[in-house]
């Protein structure tokens, strides 16, 4: 596979090559680039399988970069310092990202994923997403066996755990199994208005329109569902929903 390097640093470029040389000696570097400009320059004469992309240049940043470009014909890895809303936009869109200074393992385990990422209409779902959840984070990309659903997150009601599965319970009816499990989605979630009132279940607050007393309890949804909560998250639900 052939990969570009966008760093507007030369050091950050320097230690991508030498990863990618330790750690992924199949990736070929046909070229490498210090700006947006620069970036979409060499991406339009080289047309490489994937790009490691910065998200903070001197004349603009990664998502400026993949508004200009348009169109999206290669697999895609950002390389980032710490930054709090990025990350979360990263996630929310199930895009692909590195931790300055990078880390070995994490590094691998990415370019493992490559390999498996081979649909570019998924990969051009998931740029456009990131986009838009640059913005705002309104939508999160769910992988289910069909593909990739872009599901509003006011839209979900509820999720369960299946193993190493998690089943969305959506408003308007409908469920969508997704191959991740509750614990990533409480993580990714709890920060926008979801409560894990038991360890199979992680609910939409806003959606809860009544809490049954009991050593844990349930929480009536307004879809109609029942959720058992769990006897040690109970004080924590009542706090949340005493506002």
């Amino acid at each position: 596979m052939n990969a570009i390097i966008i760093d507007d640093e030369s050091s950050g470029r320097k230690t991508i090559r030498s990863f990618i040389t330790k750690y992924a000696p199949k990736l070929q570097i046909i070229a490498e680039a210090e700006s947006v400009k620069t970036g979409i320059e060499v991406i339009h004469n080289n047309q490489p399988d994937v790009v490691f992309l910065d998200i903070r240049m001197n004349d603009g940043t990664g998502f400026d970069l993949l508004e200009k470009l348009g169109a999206i014909t290669f697999q895609l890895i950002f390389v980032t310092a710490y930054e709090e809303h990025a990350i979360k936009a990263f996630k929310y869109s199930a895009v692909d990202y590195l931790l300055k200074p990078l880390d070995p393992d994490d590094f691998i385990a990415s370019v493992s994923k490559l390999k498996k990422q081979s649909k570019l209409e998924e990969i051009e779902q998931k740029v456009e997403l990131l986009l838009q959840n640059n913005n705002k984070i309104e939508k999160i990309a769910l992988p289910t066996l069909s593909g990739l659903n872009m599901i509003k997150i006011c839209d979900i009601v509820h999720c369960e755990s299946d193993n190493n599965y998690t089943n969305f319970h959506l408003i308007d009816g409908s469920k969508l199994l997704v191959s991740r499990t509750l614990k990533e989605y409480d993580e990714m979630l709890s920060s926008s208005g979801f409560y894990r009132t038991h360890k199979s279940h992680l609910v939409n607050v806003k959606y809860i329109v009544e809490y049954i007393k009991g050593e844990g309890g349930i929480v009536k949804l307004e879809n109609g569902d029942h959720v058992e909560v769990s006897r040690r998250r109970k004080d924590g639900l009542i706090q949340v929903l005493a506002g």
